[in-house]
């Protein structure tokens, strides 16, 4: 079986990792530093905050920014739980501006949902593309509105050189299927030195000094055995971002002009990773959505559906009342359509010629 996703790890993982093991250092430490600088000079920001998940990243970027109950955060419908999850456990009230073809939120839908009551904008780079920050910079511009990026799945994209999480506060995720991985893991980037501050006394029971507490707090800490996979990954980043990159260009010459196939593409100016390269089945298509995905997962090739629905409709969300009555077409379309297939850098040219010859065989 073809995997849709699988981690790169090798003999420079090991070795910081049985490093971390000798220290006797396992909570978070020296590794944690030289993880956050790694990626705060990734990201080009002031200061990388390391935490224990990239929800966490998302809850606690949210808090840093000072949003809380009342307080209305608009974000993408189409997008993983943790998105809405992190608004709702800030205790905020979500508002979704619906996607664009580029499965992102729509800029030009954006000023018509600001309230009174907005405090922030958190876009989605889904799928490791990033959403167009100049033209939401634009919009919230001279408004009292705070840009918490989720870039949970981006990190190394950019828009015209500048990298994603440097628009705003941003907030990265290194979970074990990421394109770099901690195995769990997170990290939130800013400018800003107060809501830095603010982050590093969250992650830590609320302590600015030892049992110097400043607000309540959470243990969102990284551990050393964390980080030092993240030392070891960051040191790799170009190569990952530009293996995806290769193989993504293979899908897409091999797939191209298939009717029904919508393939993904990247403005001029926004640098895509490929965190998953996701196609549309359309009803143009020969087969539908569900029975391409059998055919592959037939043919030994793993594919996935990222996501079924809009974040918002499931039982557990429509209850709450925060969440209203979302319309949000575009994304309801989008998610019937879309199938992601394998992109990461273990892919052989076998691998990459099977998965085109398998979908050419019953979609040509």
């Amino acid at each position: 079986m073809i995997a849709i996703s699988q981690p790169t790890i090798g003999e420079p993982e090991e070795k910081l990792v049985l490093e971390v093991l000798r220290s006797g250092r396992l909570a978070q430490g020296p590794m944690v530093e030289r993880f956050e600088e790694a990626v705060r000079d990734a990201v080009g920001t002031r200061h990388a905050i390391a935490v224990n998940n990239g929800t966490s990243a998302l809850i606690a970027a949210l808090l840093a920014n000072g949003i809380g109950p009342g307080d209305e955060v608009i974000t993408s419908p189409f997008t993983f739980v943790a998105t809405l999850n992190a608004i709702l456990h800030a205790g905020a009230t979500p508002r979704f501006v619906d996607v664009g073809e580029d499965f992102n939120l729509d800029p030009a839908l954006l000023d018509t949902a600001i309230t009174p009551a907005t405090r922030a904008v958190m876009p989605v780079h889904l799928y490791g593309y990033p959403a167009d920050m100049q033209a939401i910079t634009s919009v919230v511009r001279e408004r009292d509105i705070a840009i918490v990026e989720d870039a949970a799945q981006a990190l190394g994209a950019s828009q015209e050189g500048r990298p994603v999480g440097s628009f705003g506060t941003g907030c990265f995720s290194f979970y074990a299927t990421k394109n770099l991985t901690t195995g769990e893991g997170g990290v939130v980037t800013t400018d800003d030195d107060e809501v830095a501050s603010t982050l590093r006394v969250l992650r830590n029971q609320g302590q600015l000094a030892r049992y110097e507490y400043e607000r309540p707090g959470f243990n969102l800490r990284m551990t050393e055995l964390q980080a030092a996979l993240g030392v070891a990954q960051m040191s790799r980043l170009p190569e990952i971002v530009e293996a995806r990159r290769d193989n993504a260009r293979v899908l897409s010459e091999g797939l191209r002009d298939i009717e029904g196939l919508v393939l993904p593409t990247a403005a001029a100016g926004r640098g895509h990773v490929f965190h998953q390269y996701t196609v549309r089945v359309t009803q143009g298509a020969r087969l539908t959505r569900e029975e391409l995905h059998r055919h592959l997962e037939g043919d030994g090739i793993g594919c996935g559906v990222y996501y079924p629905r809009p974040v918002f409709d499931y039982a557990c969300f429509r209850r709450d009342v925060r969440i209203g009555d979302p319309s949000t077409p575009m994304a309801a379309r989008v998610a019937d359509e879309v199938l992601s297939l394998p992109v990461h850098p273990n892919l052989s040219p076998a691998d990459l010629q099977l998965i085109v010859d398998s979908i050419g065989a019953v979609l040509r």
